[in-house]
């Protein structure tokens, strides 16, 4: 099985392409659900969180209040350090057991905080960017999410840079324009590794 990541920061379109690949029925894990499924409540990550920010990181349901848990992280360098130590380590755990469980010629791992040391934790073959200028993710973030400017700006700032997610990646995918243009790109890759 061949085995592909997506990476990708804010507002670029990683999720764009993985809802693409989804619907063209290839296997992908996200990391994003998965990450949402070990902070619930009895899961590991649930209690140590509760433990490192408190009782305020909770709603009123007793779960975790993941808009104010991303508040905190993306204007406190620490805090996102925190929560990347807790969290990190039972997310790789649930994207190798989705991996081991697929049945298929190729499986695609959306991963927002891709390091290089993902290659070997998962076995990776390629590594694909999807990047977008920044002027443009932030009016993605500010017209289609709904974020203040501020807000946005600061989620960007917390993230790596273009630069950086393109030195780590075998492919470059650009998302300047219009999703048919992305898509279609998307559609060559396949095409040239005859995944399609």
């Amino acid at each position: 099985m061949r085995k592909i990541a997506l990476s990708g920061g804010i507002g670029a379109g990683k999720s764009a392409v993985s809802d693409y690949l989804a619907s063209r029925r290839y296997f992908v894990v996200d990391a994003d659900d998965i990450a949402r499924r070990v902070v619930e409540p009895g899961q590991g990550a649930y209690v140590a969180l509760c433990d490192a920010f408190g009782g305020a990181v909770l709603t009123a349901e007793k779960t975790i209040d993941r808009t104010f848990l991303a508040d905190v992280v993306f204007h406190d360098a620490t805090a996102l350090r925190r929560l990347n130590a807790i969290t990190h380590a039972q997310i790789g755990r649930g994207i190798n057991e989705a991996l081991d469980a697929a049945h298929a010629r190729a499986a695609f791992v959306a991963i927002p905080l891709f390091r290089p040391e993902h290659r070997e934790v998962f076995q990776l073959d390629e590594v694909w960017a999807v990047l977008a200028t920044p002027e443009i993710a932030l009016k993605r973030l500010v017209e289609l999410r709904g974020l203040s400017e501020d807000d946005a700006t600061s989620r960007m700032r917390a993230q790596e840079t273009n630069e950086e997610r393109a030195a780590s990646a075998d492919v470059v995918l650009w998302n300047d324009g219009t999703l048919a243009e992305l898509f279609t790109h998307v559609k060559q890759l396949l095409d040239q590794r005859d995944l399609t």
